[in-house]
């Protein structure tokens, strides 16, 4: 078998996709134990990298585009003629849910110079692995199904206004931010929790990895709720008034919030401050979303405009557009195709990031207006919440073609599922650790290590300053000052019930003094009454 393996050869583009770095230099280091120790770990890795490169032929599914002939472009595409032209299993994934409870979207805001008005609604959303979907109305209705095999695991009505809602950790639960509380149901409808200190509730967001429910407040504050102990971690008031635009980064799980002055600003739960400010727009911020990966942003502002930014840099815009009409929603996906939502319009750019499009790939037009849409993980389809429902669309090209069962499985069992629910506990990632750069913690803090190594030779040839103080008599012997406080104790007690024995024979003579009458005197009648007495 090794000779086999020494024989096949390998891509080099498979194996820069999986190698881990530049390796250790050995001619520096000193000793010969540590340079056999570097010198064997580094041939694991590249034995590593050389299996995880010769495991892409195993991978058989690969991801494919629309193609359109000359003359022709993509956007002439519409739903029928992709179902039509694609296998069954495909076809059936492209289907439209009519609905009596809606709207069901998120935030439709028109804006423009002279008015601006707000409509608050939730949204759709799905699972980690893209296999589950929870749906939320306005007038209440929630539903919970498996959107492949269109099993409904729950259907109820809150009986009041639902602002968002959003998956847990797995597919059995879900919150659900409604008119005054979060709620906490099961996949069966029935309530498990009802957290009254986050009240007001306009956006949801969860980290899988930090198992932390995060959400913001028509009021203004930030909380984070840590699901595995049901505690909150973190809440404070930003002082930036109404809040309803946040996502997340899963890059370093820090959330984004865009305000009405342009701004987009980045928090952390160990900060009151937020980590970073973006000026973004010279207009109010429509909407925003960031890249599974954690490289590219993408914000709309209400002047028509969409920026793609290096979040890693926070410098410039790599992209920069203008749109037809402002963007409302906006949705990246593991392909990194953009999706925008204007109206009852939606538009998916595909190569945006790192060179200008010039036209949509695709463009799909509703008859309701858009709420919120979201693409699905592992699969070419884009979900939209209108306002009399929810359609699944189908984009090819748009998600990952092979997945990862260790990260997300679509078809994981019960037992898979409560093992890995098991296992992401045990390796559960603690909000201490939410900074704008996590590789900064794997790093030593060179600065202050210089710092401190100069410092001690400073120490070395500073003479230490002379101090006046009166040496203690110390006692000699076993017992120290100890047995000296005690027998002066001893000793005042002594000498105190001597006295005590001393002056009792005196006292009885003194008080005999003071009892004694004066002698009886015959010219005492004379005197006056007063001295008589």
């Amino acid at each position: 078998m090794k000779e086999k393996r020494k024989n096949m050869k390998t891509p080099k583009e498979w194996l820069e996709k999986h190698s881990k770095g530049e390796g250790v230099n050995l001619k520096k280091l000193k000793t010969k134990i540590h340079a056999k120790k570097f010198e064997t770990k580094e041939k694991e890795v590249k034995f590593a990298t050389e299996i995880a490169a010769k495991a892409e032929i195993l991978l058989t599914e690969q991801k494919g585009y629309l193609e359109n002939d000359p003359g022709e472009t993509t956007t002439q595409f519409t739903q029928k003629d992709i179902a039509n032209n694609v296998d069954i299993t495909a076809a059936t994934k492209s289907f439209d849910l009519k609905l009596e409870f809606g709207p069901y979207r998120y935030e439709i805001q028109y804006l423009n110079k002279y008015k601006s008005e707000n409509y608050k609604f939730s949204r759709a959303k799905y699972t980690k692995n893209g296999r589950h979907l929870v749906i939320g109305g306005k007038k209440g209705h929630v539903a919970a199904f498996d959107w492949l095999t269109k099993k409904l695991h729950c259907e109820i009505n809150v009986m009041e206004s639902v602002h968002d809602i959003s998956f847990l950790h797995i597919e059995t639960m879900f919150a659900v931010a409604q008119k005054s509380w979060v709620y906490i149901y099961d996949n069966q409808g029935i309530e498990l929790h009802c957290i009254k200190r986050l009240n007001k509730v306009t956006r949801l967001e969860f980290l899988p990895y930090h198992f932390l429910l995060a959400s913001c407040s028509d009021e203004g504050y930030l909380s984070w709720l840590d699901v595995s102990i049901g505690q909150l971690v973190s809440q404070f008031n930003t002082n930036l008034g109404r809040l309803s635009i946040l996502t997340q980064n899963p890059w370093n799980a820090c959330l984004c919030l865009g305000h009405a002055k342009g701004v987009v600003s980045m928090w952390s739960p160990n900060s009151r401050d937020p980590l970073a400010k973006m000026l973004c727009h010279k207009a109010p911020i429509s909407a925003i979303h960031v890249d599974p990966s954690g490289m590219y942003m993408a914000t709309a502002a209400t002047n028509r405009e969409l920026k793609i930014w290096d979040i890693r840099k926070l410098e410039g815009p790599v992209q920069d557009y203008k749109l037809i009409n402002a963007a409302t929603n906006l949705a990246f996906s593991q392909r990194r195709m953009l999706a925008t939502g204007s109206g009852n319009i939606v538009e998916i750019y595909r190569d945006c990031c790192n060179q200008a499009a010039k036209r949509p790939y695709l463009l799909h037009k509703f008859n309701n207006p858009i709420g919120n849409f979201n693409f699905c993980p592992y699969e070419d389809v884009l979900g939209v919440a209108t306002a009399r429902g929810f359609t699944s669309l189908l984009v090819p090209g748009s998600g990952e073609p092979n997945f990862d069962s260790y990260e997300a499985n679509p078809f994981q069992s019960k037992k898979q599922r409560q093992e890995s629910e098991v296992k992401a506990l045990l390796e559960k990632i603690q909000p201490e650790l939410i900074t704008l750069d996590p590789s900064k913690i794997l790093e030593v803090d060179v600065p202050t290590l210089r710092d401190k190594i100069e410092a001690k030779k400073k120490l070395l040839y500073v003479k230490p300053p002379k101090i006046n103080y009166e040496p203690r008599n110390k006692a000699k012997g076993k017992g120290g000052s100890a047995k000296i406080a005690r027998n002066k104790k001893i000793l005042n007690e002594k000498a105190r019930k001597e006295f005590i024995k001393a002056t009792k024979d005196i006292l009885p003579e003194v008080k005999k003094t003071k009892n004694m009458k004066k002698p009886f005197n015959v010219l005492d009648r004379f005197l006056p009454k007063k001295k008589q007495q």
